[in-house]
């Protein structure tokens, strides 16, 4: 073996027992990597400053590859989940900061501007969803 894998096989066999942080392949595997994610996002790891933060967007890269195998989402774009949002929280358009004022959301749900990286980070901050979501 080589000597530089020693140590990270021994430490990644401890991390996954304590933490339970692995490939996800079951239902359980699944729970168990969403419970850590919602104490994570609970604790403000989505935020960049966060000591946990990369660990936090490891396990959602994680969690959103199993949802993309077991969970097909067709057809739900950027746009459509940003409705979906604004309307479970009965927001109206001025009441979006994270993407400016009344006209620019306008022009990003019909259709005539995208969402930006900014607009992506901050709406996943404020609605607590994976930055994918808008994907």
């Amino acid at each position: 073996m080589n000597a530089l894998l020693a140590p990270v096989f021994d430490a990644w066999e401890t991390f996954q027992e304590i933490s339970g942080v692995r490939h996800i392949e079951t239902e359980a595997d699944y729970t168990e990597a969403t419970d850590l994610a919602d104490a994570l996002l609970d604790d403000g790891a989505m935020d960049e400053a966060h000591p946990q933060h990369s660990l936090f967007m490891v396990l959602s890269d994680l969690i959103y590859a199993y949802d993309q195998t077991h969970y097909p989402q067709q057809g739900v774009s950027g746009v459509d989940m940003l409705r979906f949002l604004m309307e479970q929280h009965d927001l109206r358009q001025n009441q979006l900061p994270e993407i400016g004022t009344q006209s620019v959301v306008s022009e990003i749900l019909s259709g005539r501007r995208d969402l930006t990286v900014n607009h992506i980070r901050g709406l996943s901050k404020r609605f607590g969803v994976s930055p994918a979501a808008f994907f």
